[in-house]
């Protein structure tokens, strides 16, 4: 019997943008190494997330959680602010 947990995404990243109603977007940045020259870059990605009482701005460090899909493009909710 294969009794495989799924355990929810967690990212935490910067609030860039919260002008759509109940929505903010989370930029996330990952450091990865190059496959051949092993070197480090930064990869970014944009989440949109889930806020439903319109309380994180601009500029807060959030952690944002994976969700049911709640719009096209929407699967993240936010959980919390970093102090």
């Amino acid at each position: 019997m294969n009794t495989s947990i799924k355990t929810k995404k967690q990212l935490s990243g910067k609030v860039v943008s919260d002008k759509m109603d109940k929505t903010v977007v989370v930029n996330t940045v990952r450091y990865i190494a190059h496959k051949k020259y092993g070197k480090y870059f930064k990869v970014d990605k944009r989440y949109k997330a889930h806020d439903e009482n319109n309380e994180y701005k601009v500029g807060d460090i959030v952690t944002i959680e994976e969700c049911r899909p709640l719009s096209k493009d929407k699967n993240f909710t936010v959980i919390s602010k970093k102090a």
